[in-house]
Order: C-alpha cells, then sequence, then structure tokens
C-alpha cells in the first residue's frame, strides 16, 4: 500500500544502507534459511543432552525440568517481550535472541570440556535462553508481517514449520553419527557456528519497521501499559481469545505426552537412542511434508479448519497411535502423523492473527497470544515427570486396577505406563478441537473479525 511506501520515504536517511539488502520475499527467505541452519545446530544439541541427561539420572521428571526451565521464562516473560519488540528495531532483537543462545551453548560446552556439566547447569543456562527467546517469536512473526504481502502469510507459516522440521528429521541423524566420531563436544561447536550463521544472515536483509495506526496509537504508555495491552486487545475479541483458549487446552494435553516421549522410547528399547533418533526423524519427514502442503496449498479457505480438524487429526493419529504402539513402525507413523497436522494448525492460526491485528501492535499481541496459548506447557512439564515416575508407571508393573484394565492394550513392562498417559491425553486432545465446533466466536472467527488494512500489502 502507498501508506507503508511513504512511511518508509520518511525514514531518517541513516537507514538509506538498510535498502540496498534484501527485503520482500528474497529477504525473507535469507532469514529463514539462517534460521534453518540454526535450528539444525540448536536440536542437534538439544538430542546429544537429551541422551546424557538420561543416561546419567534416568528420571522422567529431571528431563522434565530441563524443559520446563527452557520453555517456562519464554512463556511468563512473553507480554514484556512483546512491548518491547513494538518499541525497537525487530532486525536487532532477532540478533541479540541468537546472540545470547549462543553464548548459552558456549558455556555449556566449557562445562562439558572441564568435566563439571551436571544436570541443574541446564536448568540455568536453558532459563537464561529461555527468557530471550521470548523476544524471539514476537519478533519474527511481526517482522514477517512487514516483509510479505498478506497472500503469503500462510506460506510464509508453512516455510517456517518446514524449517523445524526439516532441522528434526537431519539432526537426530546427524547427532548419532557425529557423536561417534566428535562427541558431544564437537556437536555442540557445530551448534555455536550455525547461530554465527544466522546473525549473519540477518545482517544482509532489510526488515522495515511498522507504519503507526490507530490501534497502535491508543496503546501507547509505559512499558507496564503496553505489556498489558496485548491482553486488552485479545480479550475485547472473542474470537481471538476463543482460539488462543483452544490452543490452551490442546497444548496442555499435547505437552504432558511429548514430554514423556524420549523416556518412554529409551525405556523401552533399552536406552536405543538409535531408536530415538529414528521416531524424531520420522517425526521431521511428516512436518516437512505437512508444511510443504501448506506452502504450496496455502491452507483451508476458512483457516479454522485447518486449526480445529488439525487437531483431531494430531492427537487421535499421533498421540493415541503412539501410546498404543510397541515397537518401532508403529512409533514412526504415530511420529509422522503428529507432526504432518502440526504446519497446518499453526500455518492457519497464524494466518488468522497476521490479516486480523495490526501490524504495529503485532508485537505485544502475538506475544499475550502466546503466553495465553502456552501458559499451560510449563505447568503440564512438571506434572508430567511425576505423573511418570510415581503414578503410571508403578501403576502399571503390579497388578493394579490400571494394569488390568490397560495392560492388553500398553503392556506392563517398564515405559507401559507412559504408553498410557500418550493415549489419555491424546483422546483429550480431540475433544478439544471436534468441542471448540460448538462456539461461534471459535467456529466464525474469520467472518466475525476484519482484516487489518495497513501493512504487507506489497506484492514485491
Amino acid at each position: 500500500m502507498d501508506e507503508v511506501k511513504n512511511t518508509n520515504s520518511s525514514e531518517d536517511k541513516s537507514f538509506n544502507d538498510e535498502r540496498n539488502r534484501f527485503t520482500g520475499m528474497p529477504g525473507f527467505t535469507v532469514v529463514w534459511f539462517g534460521q534453518l541452519v540454526s535450528l539444525l545446530g540448536t536440536t542437534m544439541t538439544g538430542f546429544a543432552l537429551t541422551i546424557w541427561a538420561w543416561q546419567i539420572t534416568g528420571k522422567v521428571t529431571a528431563l522434565a525440568l530441563v524443559a520446563f526451565f527452557s520453555f517456562g521464562p519464554t512463556v511468563i516473560l512473553s507480554p514484556i517481550a512483546g512491548a518491547l519488540v513494538d518499541r525497537w528495531n525487530r532486525k536487532t532483537i532477532m540478533i541479540m535472541t541468537d546472540l545470547i543462545a549462543g553464548i548459552m551453548t558456549i558455556i555449556v560446552l566449557t562445562l562439558y570440556i572441564t568435566g563439571k556439566l551436571q544436570i541443574w547447569h541446564l536448568f540455568i543456562t536453558g532459563a537464561i535462553t529461555g527468557a530471550f527467546q521470548a523476544f524471539q517469536f514476537p519478533a519474527y512473526s511481526a517482522a514477517i508481517t512487514m516483509m510479505l504481502p498478506k497472500k503469503h502469510y500462510t506460506r510464509a507459516s508453512g516455510m517456517l514449520s518446514l524449517a523445524d522440521s526439516a532441522s528434526v528429521i537431519a539432526a537426530p541423524i546427524l547427532a548419532g553419527i557425529l557423536l561417534k566420531f566428535i562427541g558431544i563436544a564437537g556437536v555442540m561447536t557445530i551448534d555455536i557456528l550455525t547461530f554465527i550463521f544466522a546473525i549473519g544472515a540477518l545482517l544482509m536483509v532489510y526488515i522495515p519497521q511498522p507504519p503507526k495506526t490507530e490501534a497502535g496509537q491508543k496503546g501507547k504508555g509505559s512499558i507496564w501499559r503496553e505489556s498489558l495491552y496485548g491482553f486488552e486487545y485479545i480479550l475485547q475479541r472473542p474470537s481471538l481469545l476463543g482460539l488462543q483458549l483452544v490452543f490452551f487446552a490442546s497444548n496442555f494435553m499435547a505437552t504432558i505426552a511429548y514430554t514423556v516421549l524420549a523416556p518412554m522410547i529409551l525405556a523401552r528399547t533399552g536406552n536405543n537412542s538409535v531408536i530415538l533418533g529414528s521416531v524424531w526423524s520420522t517425526s521431521g519427514v511428516g512436518g516437512v511434508l505437512g508444511a510443504l502442503l501448506l506452502s504450496i496449498w496455502g491452507g483451508p479457505k476458512q483457516r479454522v479448519h485447518g486449526v480445529l480438524l488439525g487437531m483431531v487429526g494430531s492427537s487421535l493419529l499421533g498421540m493415541v497411535l503412539m501410546g498404543a504402539g510397541h515397537n518401532l513402525p508403529i512409533w514412526m507413523i504415530a511420529s509422522f502423523f503428529a507432526s504432518f497436522f502440526l504446519p497446518i494448525i499453526n500455518g492457519s492460526n497464524q494466518g488468522i492473527w497476521q490479516a486480523k491485528v495490526a501490524p504495529d501492535v503485532q508485537g505485544r499481541v502475538f506475544a499475550v497470544r502466546r503466553l495465553i496459548a502456552q501458559i499451560t506447557a510449563p505447568v503440564a512439564m512438571l506434572i508430567a515427570g511425576p505423573l511418570a515416575d510415581y503414578v503410571f508407571e508403578p501403576a502399571m508393573s503390579n497388578n493394579s486396577t490400571l494394569a488390568l484394565s490397560f495392560g492388553w492394550l500398553v503392556g506392563t513392562d517398564k515405559g507401559s505406563g507412559m504408553s498410557l498417559m500418550f493415549i489419555i491425553f491424546g483422546l483429550l486432545g480431540a475433544l478439544v478441537g471436534l468441542g471448540s465446533y460448538t462456539f461461534k466466536a471459535i467456529r466464525e472467527a474469520e467472518d466475525l473479525l476484519p482484516d487489518h488494512d495497513v501493512g504487507g500489502s506489497r506484492d514485491d
């Protein structure tokens, strides 16, 4: 739109050099590729450290706490991070988050090399990384809105999902091979190099700042006021709130299940990292194909169907089947379908929000959106470990009512309790998706909410 171009032309001349850099779809592609490489390194390190942590502790709770401390700060700090994203330069924020993540990996690497690494070190470094990652999602999402026209929003989400899934395919395979030759230290060294690559990619692009809108001016004030504005914006729009409450419930179910995925497979296979890596990689294949489908197709005309029906498919064909499986082929099929639907779910939801929320408040609104959707995930992580270690695993290993009722389905050997958790919470997740159709505010969200009319409407 002319409004966006006029706003850009009034910027200070110090920004002129930026315009000689990549922008639009080429710019997004450069950033996307940099993040893909970085994700590959991060996922390899995560895979290696997961096996290390399980071998030295043998407890699901320990792995769950690593996940909690890494993810909890991201969710809790989201509103403040979103307000600051709308105040600051989005490109600078993305560089900062990559830099901090790289520094934390250097610290873990140093502790490992010196023989001093302990499980609680991962809690601290994970929490610091997670705190800065709170800025990454709103900055990245808001940057995409300004770099691309609306018609490419869903496809961009598909490409982001493709990057996530591609890293999941390659990382376990590469990590499994590299661990034999260069060990955990070598894997983390590669991770550090990928962070540098991602920062270099960001330096090559120009990311426009958004024009001012009435919604943005209304939300201005103190940092506290701006942090709360995202809540106000969403609460005034029942359809947006309803959509995120669907994720609020669904993420609780899914997080409890997938927190115990690695220990369940390791327990049922005698710590076979090759089988675990195969399941992880198959998950990536499903995500890649789902992301490719979304990138080519663009998603359903009514995106809400992509959200709700995708949740049903992921819950039944992913979580329930994963719990009912006893061997690698079934786990791989379940892992495939669990991830195949995720790009469709997230891409459809992202397309709705990017089209309905004014660009200059997307940092704040998207941060609160993430808080609402994912605040249950840290709670689920804290619950999942004790549920597995002290409730379901002991119950399925003796002649309890639970074992007598479900032993025919999941068995009674080590890991069977965690398998049952997958089935129970998978069924509940499917009910969330189907039950949401009974609410008009959710079912007709796209008709009830008007599109914003600024930003991202260019064809470059």
